[in-house]
């Protein structure tokens, strides 16, 4: 998969051994899961197949630390092999991310036990993990229980819940009136994954309803007990799932960029009024290129940035005080609402550089657009802009929420 993104990226710090596999395996992966994106994005549906390449692959633990058993690869690696995915196929890259986002989870709220049991567990079994945590979405209950908790109810928006192996879940506790979040086998008696993800984008998400009917959850599977205050370190996680955004919408804006560009050398033809014979040699093809790599350049520049600030938070575990947190969630909005931009803007104004004959469905260009359009509606941009503007105005970071 030939991409101006392999060429023309600004330096990045050397990546040491074995770590530097993960580029090249990632590379190569997307190459293959983008002979088959477009079909897989008309048919939607559950990628079974594709999902055990990911398996297969090895970058499952790529973010688990080595005493696990992982590769214990830095953040910023983590994120660049999402954004390589995403240039290829968005949702496989969804599906990656959050996978990921989940092994954070255990990080930032387990006890040293439990990190050790799950992580090791899922490197021993190659375990992939779903999503059942939407903070919003209190419809799941937990009622006290003599050793534990019953779960009942439905969680909305699961991504990566059909054919994962664990699941991260949040339950809404009534007497204390706050949530508890915790982990669970997919597979465990009264949990079942309605695949019913039915958006015009992000198609094989995997983003369906999880039900739970009389599900026990044991005490030692709960990671954040009701009542439990958040510690700073605990709502780190927030800043790892919108900087994962950031980069799958980084990744569709280059992958969006790269069909542009390639369509435009080798398959477009020149306007009659140009006076060129290639359109690559329009002067107001060049500068309309030119304005969209001024929307994906800085974009870049700040998600690298965000994510090696996030390095070095997360780094810190227990010891991260409330103002780095918040300098960090200044840096990662600053990083989603450029991307955000990029992603609507470069997926939309492409047609007007490559024409008519680039809205075939065999090139299904379109869903650059939609995945973008559908994933970009996950939390209001404008409140992240609110943030900004309150930052830049009185110095104020933002408030720890799940989406701030």
């Amino acid at each position: 998969m030939s991409s101006v993104f392999l060429h023309a990226a600004r330096p990045q710090p050397p990546v040491p051994e074995p770590l530097q596999d993960a580029i090249s395996i990632a590379t190569s992966l997307a190459a293959r899961l983008a002979e088959t994106a477009n079909a897989r994005d008309q048919a939607g549906g559950h990628a079974a197949q594709e999902r055990e390449w990911l398996r297969e692959s090895g970058l499952l633990t790529l973010s688990i630390p080595v005493e696990f058993g992982g590769q214990g690869a830095s953040w910023p690696l983590v994120y660049q092999v999402i954004r390589i995915l995403a240039r290829a196929d968005s949702a496989l890259a969804h599906v990656f991310g959050f996978h990921h986002l989940q092994l954070a989870g255990l990080q930032l709220y387990g006890s040293a036990q439990q990190q050790r049991r799950l992580l090791t567990l899922t490197v021993d079994e190659r375990l992939f993990w779903g999503n059942a945590l939407n903070p919003l979405d209190k419809r799941v209950t937990a009622t006290d229980s003599g050793d534990g908790y019953i779960l009942d109810g439905i969680k909305s928006f699961s991504s990566g819940s059909v054919g994962s192996d664990w699941l991260t879940v949040s339950a809404w506790h009534a007497p204390t009136q706050t949530a508890l979040i915790a982990a669970l086998p997919t597979r465990q008696d009264g949990v079942t994954v309605q695949a019913d993800w039915d958006a015009f984008g992000q198609r094989q998400t995997d983003s369906g309803n999880v039900h739970f009917h009389g599900v026990a959850l044991p005490r030692d599977l709960v990671l954040q007990a009701p009542a439990q205050a958040a510690t700073p370190q605990a709502t780190v996680r927030s800043q790892i799932a919108q900087l994962i955004m950031s980069n799958l919408y980084l990744g569709i804006a280059e992958g969006a960029f790269d069909a542009a560009r390639q369509y435009t050398d080798e398959q477009a033809k020149a306007w009659f009024a140009s006076g060129v014979a290639r359109a690559t040699d329009d002067p107001l093809v060049q500068h309309r290129y030119g304005q969209l790599w001024l929307l994906l350049r800085p974009a870049q520049v700040l998600a690298d940035l965000a994510a090696q600030e996030l390095e070095k938070v997360f780094r810190k575990g227990a010891l991260v005080t409330a103002r780095e947190r918040g300098l960090l969630a200044v840096a990662v909005a600053e990083a989603k609402c450029l991307a955000h931009k990029a992603g609507l803007e470069i997926s939309s104004q492409m047609f007007e550089l490559t024409g008519a004959r680039s809205t075939s469905a065999q090139y299904g260009y379109d869903r650059y657009w939609r995945n973008v359009r559908v994933h970009t509606l996950h939390d209001p941009i404008d409140y992240k802009l609110r943030d900004l503007g309150r930052f830049a105005l009185n110095g104020t970071v933002p408030e720890p929420t799940a989406y701030s």
